[in-house]
């Protein structure tokens, strides 16, 4: 689990549409949000956007079990869904989702690489890595929720990869998917040699010969056409 804590304060949100999403927004500076899961109804609550956007700018938040101070109640639940603004810096709604703690979540955790500067393929080869997956879509019990997923890159050659079913997950957690065949069984992360690279080792020096045109017959560079004759 993350080793931050994320506390959040929310207040009952009494009207519910687009108008009243606007005035809490603009007003109050308060983003309109709702709790749902666990068994229970759907809560409207509300919360304030400097809070939640200090919260959000870490990436353990998308990934932890947030503790949420509602109205003086504290839950537990997990971010599901955040919508922002196309332009502006601005949160405008999120949904979070109440947790059992007997209940196994599904939830997408960041991978973090590491061993890339000193794996073979980059080291000694001047080979490129490329990451095919940035998280991971797990499930696992609230307790055992990981912060990341490490991925290490270390022992790789060139075009060499790592596959979903050599990712070492942590105790407790398992993919969403199940990999169950070679043909779902994609890769991860791999090492490759850029084509331009290939190109220029793999490609020799070629003399071009040039021609030219003349009333419709090929010559070659150096070489005088034939003049037409005189009349």
């Amino acid at each position: 689990m993350s080793s931050k804590k994320f506390t959040l304060n929310a207040t009952l949100r009494a009207t519910k549409g687009k108008g009243a999403s606007r005035r809490l927004r603009r007003t109050e500076d308060l983003i309109p949000a709702i709790m749902y899961g666990a068994g229970e109804a759907p809560t409207m609550i509300s919360l304030s956007h400097g809070e939640i956007e200090k919260a959000t700018a870490h990436e353990a938040f998308f990934s932890s079990i947030l503790n949420i101070n509602l109205a003086g109640t504290p839950l537990q639940a997990i971010i599901k869904d955040m919508q922002r603004h196309p332009f502006k810096p601005r949160i405008l709604h999120a949904d979070f989702m109440r947790i059992n703690a007997n209940e196994k979540i599904t939830m997408h955790i960041p991978l973090h690489f590491t061993g890339e500067q000193v794996a073979p393929g980059v080291k000694e080869d001047g080979g490129l890595i490329s990451k095919h997956f940035v998280e991971l879509e797990i499930k696992c019990l609230p307790a055992m929720l990981p912060e990341y997923i490490e991925v290490d890159v270390s022992n790789l050659k060139l075009d060499e990869g790592i596959h979903l079913s050599q990712i070492k997950l942590p105790k407790g957690v398992e993919l969403a998917h199940p990999v169950i065949d070679e043909d779902h069984d994609q890769v991860v992360v791999n090492i490759y040699m850029p084509r331009a690279a290939e190109a220029e080792e793999t490609t020799a020096p070629v003399t071009a010969e040039v021609e030219t045109t003349v009333q419709g017959k090929p010559e070659k560079e150096g070489e005088k056409a034939d003049k037409p004759a005189k009349k």
